[in-house]
């Protein structure tokens, strides 16, 4: 068979930007993996994908025009259901060698091999290849099936009485093998060899393709497109730092923006605007934030780090004379920033605390109640986790910081652009005068808002992040909004996460459950105005009477967010498990007792000890009446339970003094001496001996034995 390579491409109207690299890559693999999979490339055919704001596209190496014959074989049934006692085909056999387009003259062919337990009949046959024409339709079809499109949308074909849905309008289709046009269809589209190039600055429209393997050049010289995504974002790269270090700056290094804006161009051309410094006065997050979403703009920073006057777009024409383009969009940055200006200077005409009586009016959620009422139980937590933490002044300053928090929400700029709540409390409170502690914290509430992101600069913005996480989380688990599958909509796991990463990274001596109850009595005492039961009717009772089962489902949900994380670090599933099966309230501490599990691991007698403390829990597990904790020695008659009693008894000294002192790496490693005589009392030692005394003093050592070794982690974890 005729090997050739392939070009397949889908010519559309402008694609979602944000979309428009995945669909690529899911458009171009999908169709290669279903070509492969009927047999129709080699084994090392490459796969290239194209993506450009009007097309997908794909070429493929080593295509064959049809697939090899291969050998089949099919089941049919079991040899007791397809033959009688004479050997002859029963009517369920004929009926199912019909089905397949044989007949009565192929059974003497068919094979009786073991299936399971019964022997089934196996119809052998050779499958005739697929052809090229087949094979590309049904790929087809699976692709465009497959495409992660957000959103479709339907539209009618030339015919004026079709509709078809897709993710936008499509006009052609091209399928070449080699010079050979494949006669597939999709969309209403029969495949030719013609496609367009660039809307204004393409030389020959259509651009009628010679073969698959001159589609990138003759779209770049002919049509003036770069077809490659990640040639195009390298272009266009190149040329943003270019142009900043011409003008002794820094682009801003924003991956998502550079993607953004690859989607949206077919021949990039980096131009520089400038804007009035007088602009500069707004805090720069505001500045960046408005080209960046509004105009997708690259904001440029001097060497220090600030702001620049001066931006750099991406314009998809490239003039000769390129003044007007800039100037165009030079107005209209301009006016996009005299608007951020105007918002600016209007939202400082009022202060923070002014604006705090109308989040009553804000509703926070119809079950729960207003922003208003929410940070009155934030404001509680807050100086409940102060006083812990700190002393009367921390209480004090973050019960101030947690009123003030959430008043930008109701500013203009927030308003606006609601990515810059916090950032913008931190301004206003700062332009009020309020010390940094406060005005910081405000900001900082918020952190870590993704992963990666940093932590509270202060103790202040400690107390109100933790504060503002675990209020989100108890109220909304005592409403059922419990995370399901993929579906998050409050950010519950990443509010998890966030409480996560401030007990360890902050290295706080608090313990997980006493935060969840402290949250918890903090809702149920607080009193929710008569008026807001009055409008919210039975649901607010409902929220009333949050009970402690919540307590066990959020610590559940913490500590499994807590295990994902560890993993995702390169932890094994068994430390996480040796170390997490304890659940340890100082979250802090877990980072020490992983390090000791790691190196208890690698002692030669971890492995031993790890099987002889699963042992012991299996034997304690199927004891029904209540154990003794407290060995009686003067019942300690075997030599082995005597030594294992004598070992254990200073172990267990070494082992607390070490655990008490946070050395848990000694602690662990200290029950190494364990294993000898561990192994001679299960060698010599008839736990459930008939006398019950004895039986239960066994069990009582037993139960030394596994609180010794679990005072760290769980060490039966880690057996294999």
């Amino acid at each position: 068979m005729a090997m050739k390579n392939l070009l397949v491409e889908l010519l559309v109207e402008e694609l979602p930007p944000k979309s428009l690299y995945k669909l690529g890559n899911s458009f171009a693999e999908v169709l290669a993996d279903s070509l492969k999979t009927q047999g129709l490339t080699a084994n090392d055919s490459v796969v290239t994908t194209y993506a450009t704001p009007r097309r997908l596209a794909v070429h493929i190496t080593q295509v064959t025009t049809q697939a090899e014959n291969k050998p089949v074989s099919r089941k049919l049934m079991p040899v007791t259901v397809g033959l009688d006692k004479n050997g002859h085909a029963t009517p369920a056999l004929l009926k199912r060698l019909a089905s397949l387009g044989a007949d009565a003259s192929v059974v003497t062919q068919l094979q009786q091999k073991q299936d399971g337990k019964a022997e089934s009949l196996f119809l052998d046959s050779i499958e005739t290849g697929v052809m090229l024409v087949d094979g590309l339709q049904k790929a087809l079809d699976e692709s465009l099936a497959k495409l992660p499109i957000p959103k479709v949308m339907t539209y009618q074909l030339a015919d004026g009485w079709e509709s078809v849905n897709f993710v936008r309008p499509a006009h052609a289709l091209v399928a070449l093998h080699g010079m050979e046009t494949i006669p597939v269809s999709i969309l209403g589209l029969v495949a030719g060899r013609e496609t367009q190039g660039h809307r204004f600055d393409a030389k020959v429209n259509p651009i009628v393709l010679k073969n698959a393997d001159d589609y990138v050049q003759q779209l770049a010289n002919e049509g003036m497109v770069i077809a490659s995504f990640v040639e195009r974002r390298a272009k266009i790269s190149h040329q943003l730092a270019a142009a900043a270090t011409k003008e002794n700056l820094k682009p801003i290094d924003d991956h998502d923006l550079l993607n953004e804006v690859t989607a949206l161009v077919e021949h990039p051309n980096v131009l520089v605007g400038i804007f009035e410094l007088e602009y500069l006065d707004v805090p720069q997050e505001c500045l960046i934030l408005t080209m960046k979403a509004n105009q997708k703009y690259f904001p440029m920073f001097h060497k220090d780090g600030k702001l620049a006057n001066k931006f750099l777009l991406v314009s998809n024409i490239c003039p000769a004379d390129t003044s007007n383009v800039v100037s165009g969009n030079e107005r209209v940055v301009r006016s996009r920033l005299a608007d951020a200006k105007f918002f600016f200077d209007q939202d400082r005409k009022k202060t923070l605390a002014s604006r705090i009586p109308n989040l009553d009016k804000v509703v926070y959620h119809n079950k729960i109640g207003t922003q208003g009422l929410r940070i009155e139980y934030v404001r509680a937590i807050a100086r409940a986790i102060g006083q812990q933490l700190g002393n009367d002044k921390l209480a004090a300053q973050a019960d101030e910081a947690a009123t003030l928090a959430k008043a930008d929400l109701l500013t203009d700029m927030v308003g606006e652009f609601p990515e810059l709540q916090g950032i913008m409390g931190r301004y206003y409170a700062q332009h009020e005068g309020l010390n940094d502690e406060i005005a910081f914290a405000i900001e900082d509430h918020y952190k870590p808002r993704f992963a990666g992101d940093e932590l509270p600069r202060n103790q202040v913005g400690v107390c109100v992040a933790l504060a503002d996480k675990l209020e989100t989380l108890v109220s909304m688990y005592s409403i059922g909004q419990i995370p399901t599958g993929d579906k998050d909509p409050f950010a519950l796991r990443r509010h998890a996460l966030g409480v996560i990463r401030l007990l360890i990274e902050k290295d706080l001596a608090l313990e997980l459950q006493d935060l969840v109850l402290l949250v918890i009595q903090t809702l149920k005492d607080k009193q929710i105005p008569e008026n807001w039961l009055k409008r919210s009717g039975e649901t607010k009772v409902v929220f009333r009477q949050v009970s402690n089962e919540v307590s066990e489902q959020l610590l559940t949900f913490i500590y499994e967010r807590l295990a994902g994380s560890l993993r995702d670090q390169g932890y094994s599933p068994q430390e996480v498990d040796a170390v997490l099966s304890l659940r340890p309230q100082h979250l802090s501490d877990i980072p020490k007792r992983l390090a000791a599990v790691r190196a208890f691991a690698d002692l030669p007698e971890a492995t031993s000890l790890a099987a002889a403390n699963k042992r012991v829990g299996n034997i304690l597990k199927k004891v029904k009446e209540g154990i003794h904790n407290k060995t009686d020695v003067n019942l300690l008659h075997e030599p082995a339970e005597k030594a294992l009693h004598q070992a254990l008894t200073g172990v267990l000294l070494q082992t607390e003094k070490s655990f008490l002192a946070g050395d848990y790496t000694t602690s662990l490693q200290t029950l190494a001496a364990l294993k000898t005589p561990v192994d001679t009392f299960f060698d010599n030692v008839m736990v459930n001996a008939e006398d019950e005394s004895l039986r239960n003093n066994r069990l009582a050592l037993l139960t030394q034995l596994q609180q010794a070794m679990n005072r760290v982690a769980d060490i039966s974890r880690l057996a294999t």
